[in-house]
């Protein structure tokens, strides 16, 4: 079909109502025709208002949740040395401005729903601050503090542009972005046009970047019209066949409870890759003919199955979402969310993993346009304001090659720039695992939920990956569950010095004495802590003797036998030494264990006396002849 043909066929079928979309859809692909192999046209002037793109909808939504919330803002900061013409980066900026409109988007609410605004041409603010000989300290502060002030979607310039003035020949040029207009690929790509266009306005050359063929605008309204047309039926039938109608939530033992709702409060902590193993790893993956995405999403989906114990494990993956000419070089937000799945309900090794996660993979990259916002609407998950939607952890794997996503910038002459590492502070899952490949090897940093997690937690759990990586590597066939993740020091640690538990007490005291003389010395510090509660030493002692009372009115004392049936909770530990200060001994008996056990334990033993919680008293078999105390 001739060029002109199919710019007037892709033309018809984004202007044509949505039944008759529908059709052709149908009959284009009764023909073997797919419209993703059709350009994208340029069609906003056709549209008086400019709908959002789906990814757009969701952000736009987590927006209105916390308007203050600086958990999706995109900052790159760049040390710049050397000579600097803030007047040739000014203009740098006012031309990307006039080239990207997206630089110049805002979201406005119509009665129909939002859309997106195009402001007209306006140079961009270049705010610059002087601060002569900051030290580290202070750029390190600078940055953080910038990066975390908050975007109002509906009227701020979604680019926010900070110049810090250390001295002639030293900056630090800061551009902060809302994730609503601009991902990774979109942060690279500007300062790799910034770079080009001060390189050449900085000498006095005109400077011609290639051309775009079409703007965001355009392919947010062509996503819609080709999605509505069929194509996302087509799409989510993949998906809702390959993640069933459950949609499990992915629980790791946490250091705390999880918040009601989601605070995106988060931390980093890199791991090392040791480069032999890092080596090791590529070898292994070519040898098993698969990519190194695969064999390192599958050793995280494995770890996750260890440290859960869940057999269905469901990993967030991004793709960039470029796989298209036309959108190579727009700034905007493109990136999609894809949900992996890897199933455990059969022991596996890893090299059987490998398998499942290659096919998993192929698959879901031949389904990568379903927008994860449709996906998540089609499925239906118990919302909860607590945890991202069908997956908890994320995967990201980064390569040198992947187009945008190369390292540092170029440097333009004179000029020296680099990028400047900065801490995060925010955290959108509860777990996320980046990899990044290079010539030099492999890197990787844990980003984590502090809400949830301590430091030393997601410390342990990269050696634990690193530990389970060298067993894949040394044992492929091997089952994934006979896999250890401890260390040799950790194994040492455990069974040995965790078990030196040996130390000096008065031997002619019982337990509850010695805690009673502990209550005397010290009776506010914490003597019991358990999830929220927790009691002082005097608090545990006083709630011990008043339930001993209670016992000792029940009958108990020496040789007297009182069985023990409570969650475990502050009340547990309350009670067993409420028994023995009333002189009776305790026989421990699970709640959960099954009611015959509980039967029989409960007869054999001959309890005169069952302590226990009010709402278990209903479920236990209790003998007759035996009270009960709740």
């Amino acid at each position: 079909m001739q060029a002109n043909a199919l710019n007037d066929l892709i033309d018809r079928f984004i202007k044509l109502p949505v039944t008759q979309r529908k059709t052709l859809y149908e009959q284009m692909s009764a023909k073997g025709m797919s419209l993703s192999r059709l350009p994208i046209p340029q069609t906003r002037h056709f549209f008086a208002q400019i709908p959002l793109s789906f990814a757009q909808e969701r952000q736009w939504f987590l927006w209105l949740l916390d308007p203050a919330s600086a958990a999706y803002n995109l900052p790159t900061a760049l040390r710049l040395r050397g000579p600097l013409d803030v007047d040739a980066l000014q203009r740098s900026f006012d031309t990307l401005i006039e080239r990207h409109q997206s630089l110049r988007t805002r979201f406005v609410e119509e009665p129909q729903g939002v859309i997106q605004v195009i402001d007209p041409l306006s140079g961009l603010f270049l705010d610059v601050i002087s601060k002569n000989g900051a030290t580290d300290s202070f750029i390190k502060d600078f940055v953080e503090q910038q990066s975390r002030q908050p975007f109002d979607l509906r009227r701020d310039q979604l680019l926010r542009v900070k110049l810090l003035r250390i001295s002639e020949e030293d900056h630090v040029l800061l551009l902060v972005q809302h994730h609503i207009v601009s991902d990774d690929w979109s942060m690279h790509m500007i300062v790799q046009e910034l770079v080009q266009l001060y390189g050449g306005y900085s000498q006095g050359l005109s400077v011609e970047l290639q051309a775009l063929p079409i703007q965001y605008t355009d392919y947010s309204i062509w996503q819609r019209r080709w999605m509505e047309a069929g194509e996302s039926e087509r799409q989510l039938a993949y998906w809702k066949g390959q993640l069933g109608g459950e949609q499990p939530v992915l629980e790791l033992p946490t250091d705390r409870s999880r918040p009601a709702v989601q605070s995106y409060r988060g931390a980093n902590i890199t791991v090392t890759v040791p480069p032999a193993l890092a080596q090791k790893l590529k070898q292994l993956a070519q040898q098993s003919n698969v990519t190194l995405f695969m064999l390192l999403l599958a050793s995280f989906q494995a770890l996750l199955h260890h440290y859960s114990r869940q057999a269905d494990i469901r990993v967030g993956v991004p793709v960039a979402n470029r796989n298209r000419v036309e959108t190579e070089r727009l700034l905007g937000f493109f990136v999609n969310t894809q949900v992996l799945r890897a199933r455990f309900d059969e022991p596996l090794s890893f090299s059987e993993l490998l398998a499942q996660v290659k096919q998993t993979a192929l698959q879901a990259q031949a389904h990568q346009d379903l927008p994860f916002e449709q996906l998540v609407e089609a499925l239906q998950p118990e919302r909860n304001l607590s945890l991202n939607p069908l997956f908890q952890m994320m995967f990201n794997h980064l390569s040198e090659h992947q187009g945008a996503s190369a390292g540092q910038p170029s440097s333009p002459s004179a000029l020296h720039v680099e990028s400047l590492s900065r801490e995060h502070h925010t955290a959108q899952f509860d777990l996320t695992l980046n990899t990044f490949e290079s010539a030099q090897g492999l890197s990787a940093t844990l980003n984590y939920a502090t809400d949830l997690f301590d430091a030393s937690t997601i410390e342990r759990f990269g050696k634990h990956w690193l530990n389970l990586l060298e067993h894949c590597i040394a044992a492929p066939q091997q089952p994934i569950n006979s896999m250890s993740l401890l260390s040799d020091m950790e194994r040492q640690q455990i069974l040995r010095d965790w078990n030196a538990s040996t130390a000096d007490y008065p031997r002619d005291s019982a337990i509850h004495h010695l805690i009673e003389a502990q209550a005397a010395r010290t009776p506010d510090a914490v003597a019991l802590v358990f999830d929220t509660q927790s009691l002082t030493f005097a608090r545990l002692n006083q709630q011990a003797n008043r339930l001993a009372h209670r016992l000792i009115e029940a009958g108990v004392g020496p040789d007297v036998l009182v069985g023990i049936a409570v969650q475990r909770s502050v009340d547990l530990v309350v009670g067993l030494l409420a028994i023995l200060k009333a002189g009776g001994a305790y026989v421990p008996l699970d709640p959960a264990y099954p009611e015959e056990r509980l039967a029989y334990m409960m007869q054999d033993s001959g309890l005169a006396l069952l302590l226990t919680q009010a709402p278990l008293l209903a479920r236990l078999p209790i003998p007759a002849g035996v009270s009960a105390l709740a």
